[in-house]
């Protein structure tokens, strides 16, 4: 049986253990969470979000867009001019900020569980976090987590959030791939857009003071196709070098619209 090599497979979120998990989260998904949480009355132009794995800062200027104030702190310094500092989320002994009422993030897949148990300590009014649909499965997390705090609101993307490591890709602007099984033959490879393997959600916890009515308080909502409508001029950079076609090939290797 021959082996699927396809992008959509290939590109699928695998860290080591050690990794620093650096997969940079596309702004209209975060805009997606916003559009949601003001559709259940939450006052965010009067609050304050923390974002504790801000990267790059792409998820930080998202909600600043909303947010009255945003705090932005990371265990590694990514060179985002606007994080207050470097900070492990998870040291017993961290000071956070005061008056924090949401802690916005998507954090390291490991070390998810850890994550929101420690936000839930610290946010006044709720948690959200972006991982992977598969982050509901295993025992092990249901012991830790969902077991005692269950989320408040599951919500599934209905369209894909390409997310690819160490790199901010917009899905609608092609990427050079060559080939996997000869990567030094410039005229094997192809063009072909973004994609990725892996299916995601927002995990959104509210604190226990927190009210919602019924209607709000239905647990699963799924997110309709919006990233057309969410994503904003300015949004992705560039294309990077690596990724770029090679000089004085033709650009007419195969496009694949995954």
């Amino acid at each position: 049986m021959s082996q699927n090599r396809s992008s959509a497979v290939m590109q699928q979120r695998a860290e080591p253990t050690d990794s620093l998990d650096d997969f940079p989260t596309p702004p209209w998904a975060t805009r997606a969470l916003l559009a949601f949480l003001k559709q259940m009355n939450q006052p965010l132009d009067v609050q304050r979000a923390w974002e504790p794995a801000c990267n790059r800062g792409q998820m930080a200027r998202v909600l600043s867009e909303e947010f009255a104030e945003v705090w932005t702190t990371d265990v590694h310094d990514y060179g985002y001019e606007g994080m207050a500092g470097r900070v492990d989320f998870l040291m017993p002994d961290l000071e956070p900020p005061v008056g924090i009422d949401w802690i916005i993030t998507n954090p390291p897949f490991r070390l998810g569980p850890q994550f929101i148990l420690r936000a839930l300590e610290l946010a006044e009014v709720g948690v959200a976090v972006l991982v992977r649909t598969s982050f509901d499965e295993g025992t092990a997390r249901y012991q830790a987590l969902f077991r005692d705090r269950p989320e408040t609101w599951a919500l599934p993307f209905v369209e894909r959030v390409v997310m690819w490591q160490g790199v901010l890709l917009d899905p609608d602007v092609p990427v050079w791939r060559p080939s996997k099984d000869d990567p030094h033959d410039l005229t094997k490879g192809k063009l072909e857009k973004p994609s990725s393997a892996t299916s995601y959600q927002w995990l959104v916890w509210l604190k226990p003071c927190v009210t919602v009515d019924d209607v709000a308080a239905s647990f699963k909502r799924r997110i309709p196709p919006c990233r057309k409508a969410l994503t904003r001029p300015g949004d992705y950079p560039p294309v990077p070098a690596h990724l770029r076609a090679p000089a004085g090939l033709s650009p007419a290797p195969l496009l694949e619209n995954l």
